[in-house]
């Protein structure tokens, strides 16, 4: 089992940064990757940026250039700054984990973190 719990939402006007984390607690050797997803609402929840075990980085186009991802393995954390933040960034923001127990992936996902970007 993997916990999950984020923080650093919070608002913001446009054009300022904010840092999302997300600690990991429980199994953390069987984590195989990360990621941070964002919901607005009224649609579907969708992926924003996704870490490796050995560090790589993906991210999706509209916060390319703004987002990074990024994680500090001595504490089991996971953060996504977030740069020139724009109103359509406004979301309610998971983090996600992916967990390899027994040649099977599973997924947790933590409680969500409000960022309201204003104009």
């Amino acid at each position: 089992q993997v916990q999950l719990v984020e923080s650093g939402g919070g608002l913001v006007q446009a054009g300022g940064p904010l840092r999302l984390s997300c600690a990991a607690s429980g199994s953390i050797a069987s984590i195989v990757d990360m990621g941070w997803y964002r919901q607005a609402p009224g649609k579907q929840r969708d992926v924003v940026a996704t870490i490796t075990g050995g560090g790589s980085r993906s991210y999706v186009d509209s916060v390319k250039g703004r987002f990074t991802i990024s994680r500090d393995n001595a504490k089991n954390t996971v953060y996504l700054q977030m740069n020139s933040l724009k109103p359509e960034d406004t979301a309610v923001y998971y983090c996600r984990a992916r967990a390899l127990y027994t040649l099977e992936l599973y997924d947790y996902w933590g409680q969500g973190t409000q960022v309201t970007v204003s104009s």
